[in-house]
């Protein structure tokens, strides 16, 4: 496969990342995270360490953002692919109707599949 494919999947699995953070997707969710995945970083001025399921719990418990109809956008800032991992920044605005957040994400190949093994945020 080539770069621009190869892009094009790691592209795939953050929109997957993003609709199913917009539309509480689990399902979604939960298949593009691998299963040894880190999500770190700061809620304003609150640092969490911790998996992905902290994250995903907490969007499964509320209404989602489409329902709610939260002018929530993201948008893909950089892209890098070096081999089998790669490195993606995402800004996100109206998450939850208000917050901003910068996402760095790094995705790992592994059997053949793009999967986030990290996920770096922070509030700003």
């Amino acid at each position: 496969m080539n770069i621009q494919q190869e892009t094009n999947l790691v592209k795939d699995v953050i929109k997957n990342y993003i609709d199913g953070t917009y539309n509480a997707d689990i399902t979604k969710l939960e298949s593009v995270f691998h299963k040894n995945a880190v999500m770190n970083g700061y809620l304003g001025p609150d640092m969490i360490l911790a998996t992905p399921a902290a994250f995903i719990e907490d969007i499964k418990s509320s209404p989602s953002m489409s329902n709610n109809n939260d002018p929530y956008k993201a948008e893909i800032d950089f892209i890098q692919l070096n081999g089998d991992v790669a490195s993606v920044i995402v800004s996100e605005s109206g998450f939850r109707g208000t917050a901003s957040l910068v996402d760095h994400f790094h995705l790992i190949k592994d059997n053949g599949q793009w999967k986030i093994i990290s996920k770096l945020f922070t509030t700003i």
